[in-house]
C-alpha cells in the first residue's frame, strides 16, 4: 500500500472521530456494492457508538439485502444535523439525489472511474473490483476489528461487483480480501442462499417477456433489451427482477455489447455491459453518464425507449473502431 494511500485512510478515521454525527450517503437506484460498503462502515459506527444515519433516496424500492445488518437502519429521511458525509460507490454528487451543503467534508470512497473528485478527501481507484474493497481497505489500515456483520456486508458486496468474482478486475487481492472475511465468520454457502436463492416468482414471468425484446445490431455485436412499465405492473415484477436478462444477452457469443432500457421517472435509463475489452463508459459519456469499461450506464432525456435506442445506437455508430 502507498504511503499517500495509507495516510489518506488514516485521515479518513480522524474526520469521523472527529465529527458529531454522520451522513453516510449511498447512490440512487441503489446496488449490493453502495448498500453493503454503507452498512459495513455503519457497523463499525454503531459499534464505536458514533451516531450516524445511512441515507438512501429509493431504499424502499430496494429491499434484497434485508438480511445484512442494519438494514433496516436505512432512511430515505435526512437527519436534522450532520457535519460529515460519508459517499459510497457514487461517481458524482448527482448520484445523492440531493444536493449537499457546501460547507460539509465528504470523504468520498469509489472505484468508478469517472468519479469527479469531489470530495474533501478521495478514497478512489478505479482498477478495484468494488467499492466494498476500499472499505476493506479502510478497516484494514486503521486496524479495526472485522465483526462477522462487518464481513458478511463486505463479503455480499464484492461478490455482487464481480459477478460471482468473473470481472476482468477480480485479481489476487480480492481473493484475499474474501480469505479474510470467511475467517472473519462469513459462511459461503448461508450468505449464498439468503443473497442469491431468494427469487420471486414474478421475476421468472417476467424474464422471458424481456428477452422477447432481444434486438441484434451491428451483425449482432449489439444487443438491446427493454422493458415497459405495464409489463412490470402486469406480472407484479421489479426492475431489479429484470436485470439478469442483461447479463444472459451477454453471454450470446456473438454479442459484445448488451443494454437495458427502462423507464425510470422522466428519463430513460440504460445499463450498457461488455466483453472482449470494448470501452462503453465512452458512450455513457456522450448522456452524462458513467462508470467503468466494462460496465456503465446513463439517463436519456426521453420517455420513449425506442427512441433513446436510436440515440444510442447512433452514438455507438460513431465510434467506429470499437464497434466495427
Amino acid at each position: 500500500m502507498h504511503e499517500q494511500k495509507r495516510n489518506d485512510l488514516t485521515q479518513a478515521l480522524e474526520l469521523i472521530k472527529a465529527s458529531k454525527y454522520i451522513l453516510i450517503v449511498t447512490h440512487i437506484n441503489p446496488d449490493p456494492d453502495t448498500i453493503t460498503s454503507a452498512l459495513a462502515i455503519s457497523n463499525f459506527l454503531a459499534d464505536e457508538r458514533i451516531k450516524h444515519t445511512v441515507y438512501n433516496r429509493d431504499i424502499k424500492k430496494f429491499q434484497s439485502l434485508k438480511f445484512i445488518n442494519r438494514f433496516e437502519k436505512i432512511t430515505d429521511i435526512f437527519p436534522k444535523f450532520y457535519d460529515l458525509i460519508i459517499s459510497v460507490d457514487c461517481g458524482d454528487m448527482k448520484r445523492f439525489g440531493f444536493v449537499p451543503d457546501s460547507k460539509i467534508p465528504i470523504i468520498n470512497i469509489d472505484h468508478h472511474v469517472s468519479n469527479e473528485d469531489f470530495g474533501t478527501l478521495n478514497l478512489i481507484e478505479s482498477n478495484r473490483a468494488s467499492t466494498a474493497e476500499l472499505v476493506y481497505d479502510f478497516f484494514e489500515q486503521n486496524n479495526i476489528k472485522i465483526t462477522k456483520n462487518i464481513a458478511q456486508a463486505l463479503y455480499v458486496g464484492i461478490y455482487s461487483d464481480t459477478q460471482g468474482f468473473s470481472t476482468s478486475r477480480t485479481n489476487k487481492r480480492t481473493f484475499d480480501i474474501i480469505s479474510h472475511l470467511v475467517e472473519c465468520g462469513v459462511n459461503a454457502g448461508e450468505t449464498a442462499d439468503l443473497f442469491l436463492r431468494k427469487d420471486s416468482l414474478a421475476k421468472y414471468r417476467v424474464l422471458p417477456k424481456v428477452l422477447d425484446t432481444l434486438t441484434l445490431h451491428k451483425e449482432g455485436k449489439v444487443a438491446t433489451i427493454y422493458v415497459q412499465e405495464d409489463t412490470l405492473a402486469r406480472y407484479g415484477a421489479t426492475l431489479r427482477e429484470c436485470e439478469d436478462a442483461l447479463n444472459m444477452v451477454l453471454n450470446i457469443a456473438i454479442v459484445d455489447v448488451a443494454m437495458f432500457f427502462r423507464v425510470i421517472g422522466s428519463k430513460t435509463r440504460v445499463s450498457i455491459r461488455s466483453k472482449n475489452d470494448v470501452d462503453v463508459s465512452i458512450i455513457a459519456h456522450k448522456f452524462g453518464g458513467g462508470g467503468h469499461k466494462l460496465s456503465a450506464g446513463c439517463s436519456i432525456n426521453t420517455l420513449d425507449i425506442q427512441e433513446a435506442i436510436q440515440k444510442v445506437l447512433g452514438e455507438i455508430n460513431e465510434e467506429k473502431e470499437q464497434y466495427r
